[in-house]
């Protein structure tokens, strides 16, 4: 089986959407129950904008729930994309970062590391499937640079001393993976006009 065959298998065999649906509904759970104490103390309309990680694998959950029906979310679908990149790999170079800081290679940064970077990849992943356009660019856009100010300019970002005592550092690095995630989705679609990623 080549890389195309496998890909195509992923994205289209019901019974791997199915698990790949669980597995990412579980770890949406986790995450919202990781951010639960920070969520507590969180004013009433920052919440939405808090739990950034969980909030993108649940878009994900949402536009594997309409493949599944043979139907398209676009916003739903650009949302999942651009914010599983953002954020995947946000939190892969945190906490790179914090280990670097702290001296120690723990188990859970590790796990971390692991989870978010899988968060990222299965943005390209699914990309192939995801249908494209200006007004889920838009809105999207919209959403996560708004995310952004609510992070950096109302500090809710998550919970972690070296972002706190680094938040201009953090927030450029936010802004910028906003900035790439939001032209990978434009620009990806080029390769599948061109029929290079059309697994169709």
């Amino acid at each position: 089986m080549n890389i195309k065959s496998l890909w195509n298998l992923i994205i289209y065999n019901k019974a791997i959407l199915i698990f790949l649906l669980v597995c990412n509904a579980l770890g949406t759970i986790y995450g919202y129950i990781w951010y639960g104490t920070q969520l507590f103390v969180t004013p009433w309309y920052f919440i939405p904008f808090v739990p950034d990680s969980p909030t993108a694998t649940l878009f994900l959950c949402i536009a594997i729930i309409a493949l599944l029906f043979k139907k398209n979310l676009p916003i739903i679908e650009c949302l999942a994309f651009v914010t599983l990149i953002k954020y995947g790999v946000w939190a892969v170079l945190m906490n790179i970062i914090l280990m670097f800081v702290n001296h120690e290679i723990s188990v859970m940064s590790c796990m971390l590391i692991l989870s978010h970077g899988i968060m990222a990849l299965q943005a390209f992943i699914f990309y192939p499937r995801f249908k494209v356009t200006l007004v889920a660019f838009i809105v999207t856009m919209v959403w996560v640079f708004h995310n952004d100010l609510i992070d950096y300019v109302f500090m809710q970002y998550p919970v972690y001393d070296f972002i706190e005592k680094n938040v201009p550092t953090v927030a450029y690095i936010a802004f910028i993976l906003s900035i790439i995630s939001l032209i990978l989705y434009l620009f990806l679609n080029r390769f599948k006009r061109s029929k290079i990623i059309d697994l169709s």
